[in-house]
């Protein structure tokens, strides 16, 4: 095919709309919420581990997590990292063991610690409407809860634990897999928005661009794959 010939001297240029392309050095989070968990039952506590509350996923859980799994193994991920509670590394299981990767697990990676609401009595008061509860929620804070985690820490977590995961892989693909909490707070720092503004669903997927000068956000709470796998059930 003969090339276009070149526009006559005095047809004006034409500017197309710019598309988005990443910046060099930047690193694509691929930020995944784990699973539905296990059901607080009254009486039957969560395991803690570090004192945090280390349910295991759901039946239902699991099964979101084959579903995430099956899509993101589409895109070209270079590494997993989960957190150090189960329902990270439950969830990340499908997508490594498609792509033959190895999770990396980050501490910083777990989600705001509960204080006094930890083993699954957060979900109780929540529920109920426990004053406190309420409370939280108009102010934003999850450190209203008494013996929770300092916002000011859990921001400095997030940030660290993103700074630290973007370092290691410039020019690369990230599937992280991490909680509701973190996840909406580090949406929350690249966008200025309130603290709870960004609420993903389980298995919602968000993407974040860490360039050196600044953070870009590019998708948020993507749940198509579980209308796609509803949709296969019936």
């Amino acid at each position: 095919m003969s090339p276009e010939p070149p526009p006559a001297a005095n047809e004006p240029i034409a500017y197309r709309q710019i598309q988005f392309q990443v910046p060099p050095g930047a690193t694509q989070l691929i930020l995944v919420r784990h699973g539905e968990s296990q059901a607080a039952v009254e009486g039957e506590p969560f395991e803690l581990v570090e004192g945090h509350g280390d349910p295991a996923l759901s039946p239902d859980g699991r099964e979101q997590a084959e579903l995430v799994g099956e899509r993101l193994a589409r895109e070209p991920i270079d590494a997993i990292y989960v957190s150090t509670l189960r329902r990270t590394s439950e969830t990340a299981a499908p997508l490594a063991l498609r792509l033959g990767l190895t999770p990396i697990v980050d501490r910083d990676l777990r989600e705001v610690h509960l204080g006094e609401w930890e083993s699954g009595l957060f979900r109780k008061k929540v529920i109920e409407r426990d004053p406190v509860a309420v409370r939280m929620f108009e102010e934003q804070r999850w450190d209203v809860i008494p013996g929770a985690e300092p916002q000011a820490e859990f921001a400095r977590r997030a940030r660290d634990a993103v700074l630290r995961v973007a370092a290691a892989h410039p020019d690369q693909v990230v599937a992280v897999f991490a909680h509701g909490g973190i996840i909406g707070e580090v949406l929350s720092q690249a966008t200025g928005a309130s603290g709870f503004a960004f609420t993903p669903d389980n298995t919602g997927v968000s993407q974040l661009v860490v360039a050196p000068d600044r953070w870009i956000v590019r998708r948020f709470n993507d749940s198509g794959h579980l209308d796609v796998g509803l949709a296969t059930r019936r």
